[in-house]
């Protein structure tokens, strides 16, 4: 249950980055409840996965979701660049998490 946790921690993370980049965008205060929601409900997940992952292990899986997550949606829906370097990196964030996990 815990790996379900911490996957939809960086989920909601990746949530409230995206509800950043909208606020930036257009100062409507929908976009500021939902970045609240969304950082506040993934820390209480991280908080549940950290009951019985290693912290080190648990924060860098959560933070691997949010910073490819995030790089994806920017690229998805934002325009941002698709370049090789960059997915290639991506990748790379990925496959760690997946490492941590198949380690853990």
């Amino acid at each position: 249950m815990e790996w379900i946790y911490l996957i939809a921690a960086g989920l909601l993370e990746m949530l409230g980055v995206t509800m950043m980049n909208q606020f930036h965008k257009d100062k409507r205060l929908k976009w500021i409840f939902l970045l609240i929601i969304g950082f506040a409900a993934s820390f209480i997940l991280l908080s549940l996965a950290m009951n019985t992952l290693p912290m080190g292990t648990a924060y860098a899986i959560w933070t691997g979701i949010g910073a490819a997550g995030g790089a994806l949606v920017g690229i998805l829906f934002y325009d941002e660049p698709k370049d090789a370097k960059r997915m290639f990196f991506i990748a790379l964030i990925l496959a760690s998490a997946v490492g941590l996990k198949l380690i853990s």
